[in-house]
C-alpha cells in the first residue's frame, strides 16, 4: 500500500482568463500580487522557447509564496465563462491575516464595484470568509482566523 505524499501550501496555480490586461490589473492593484515574468527572454536566450510555452501567451505574478499565472482563453472559448458547478475548481480562497483584513478588503470592492458578498464566520473551521469575485466570475474568497 502507497504512503500518502506530505505536501506543503500551494506552490502555483494558472487561470484562464478573457482579458489578460484587465485580470492583470484586478490582482496587481487589488490583491497586491507583483509581476515575476510577463514577456520571455530574448529571442537568443537559450531559454526562450521554453518559457514562451510556459507563458502562454500569458504573464506569472507572485505574493508571498504563491505564484499565479493568467493566460488568455482560446479564441474559439472566447465566449465561455467560469461556473462553479462544471467539473475543475469551484473557488480559490487567500488567507488574510485578521478580520479587519476583510472589512479593508470589502471597502476596496465596494469603492471598484467588485461583486463580493458579506463577510461570513465559520466557527466550526475557526474562519471567517469573504467571497468576491474576479473579472471573469472566477469564484474567489479571503479568509481569515477568528
Amino acid at each position: 500500500m502507497a504512503v500518502p505524499l506530505s505536501l506543503g501550501p500551494v506552490h502555483h496555480l494558472r487561470l484562464t482568463v478573457t482579458d489578460v490586461e484587465r485580470s492583470r490589473a484586478f490582482y496587481t492593484e487589488l490583491l497586491g500580487f507583483q509581476i515575476a515574468m510577463d514577456a520571455p527572454p530574448p529571442a537568443d536566450d537559450p531559454h526562450h522557447d521554453l518559457t514562451m510555452d510556459l507563458l502562454q501567451g500569458g504573464i506569472v505574478m507572485v505574493n508571498g509564496d504563491l505564484l499565479l499565472g493568467l493566460r488568455p482563453v482560446d479564441a474559439e472559448r472566447a465566449g465561455d465563462r467560469f461556473d462553479p458547478f462544471r467539473c475543475g475548481l469551484d473557488h480559490l480562497s487567500f488567507g488574510v491575516a485578521g478580520r479587519a483584513d476583510l472589512e479593508l478588503a470589502m471597502q476596496a470592492f465596494e469603492e471598484r464595484g467588485v461583486e463580493h458578498g458579506g463577510i461570513n464566520d465559520l466557527p466550526p473551521f475557526g474562519i471567517a470568509v469573504l467571497p468576491f469575485k474576479d473579472p471573469d466570475g472566477v469564484a474567489l474568497e479571503l479568509t481569515a482566523p477568528l
